[in-house]
């Protein structure tokens, strides 16, 4: 660690800030609020004095580790850079895959911090103010609709219904509670989605496929997907 007597590189207060909660984020997930200032500043590479320059105790630190982990912008940006010329099966795998991460981390934080049983009380930080769930919340509903795409014509279902199913299953699936330590992978959803929800002549047999939405009853005409146009691809 760098003694109190030496400087740590100049850096700007926000740089410094973001730094310092990148180097603390493992060190919470794994020990939530026991961590100390001097493993902080032993991750970071800074002097411990270093740390109270840009936040006024420790408690401030871990709950800007919360707030940074509970930002949409990167995973929201991630989905955005998803290649839309691959096929549909391999966009949402690509999808799924950021949303689950997000989830994971997010879930190994609110255990390391002791938030999955009961609500935050004295002494825990607050979960991140100024983040309004429901925005968020239609931010990745909206960017798993936009990953679907032109290929909304080949589901029997609306796009919006899709959308929120397959969070249900990322939500479920990647919760180690829910899932009993028997998590999804992306593939496996992806094949739940497209396999039970896809319209008939656009399923893609696989011999592992699961098909446990195979049976589920088709939409009423009014809110369906819109027909594809006649071609002879298959873009699943």
């Amino acid at each position: 660690m760098i003694s109190e007597g030496r400087r740590a590189p100049r850096m700007a207060p926000e740089a410094r800030r973001a730094a310092i909660v990148a180097a603390t984020r493992p060190l919470v997930q794994r020990q939530g609020t026991a961590v100390t200032t001097r493993q902080i500043a032993a991750a970071a590479g800074i002097a411990e004095g270093t740390i109270f320059r840009v936040f006024p105790d420790k408690e401030s630190v871990v709950e800007a580790v919360v707030a940074d982990a509970f930002d949409p912008a990167p995973a929201l940006r991630e989905l955005a850079a998803v290649d839309r010329s691959l096929p549909l099966r391999e966009r949402l795998t690509a999808g799924v895959t950021v949303l689950q991460r997000r989830m994971a981390e997010v879930f190994g934080l609110l255990n390391a911090l002791g938030w999955t049983r009961t609500p935050p009380r004295e002494g825990r930080p607050s979960p991140p103010a100024g983040q309004n769930p429901s925005e968020i919340n239609d931010a990745f509903h909206a960017a798993v609709i936009d990953l679907v795409g032109q290929d909304a014509c080949r589901l029997r279902v609306p796009p919006a219904e899709f959308a929120h199913v397959l969070r249900l299953l990322v939500f479920s699936g990647t919760h180690p509670l829910i899932a009993g330590g028997r998590e999804l992978e992306a593939e496996q959803i992806v094949s739940i989605l497209l396999d039970g929800l896809a319209s008939p002549g656009h399923v893609t047999d696989s011999a592992d496929s699961v098909r446990l939405l195979a049976s589920a009853p088709r939409q009423a005409t009014a809110g369906r997907s819109p027909s594809c146009p006649t071609d002879t691809s298959d873009r699943c």
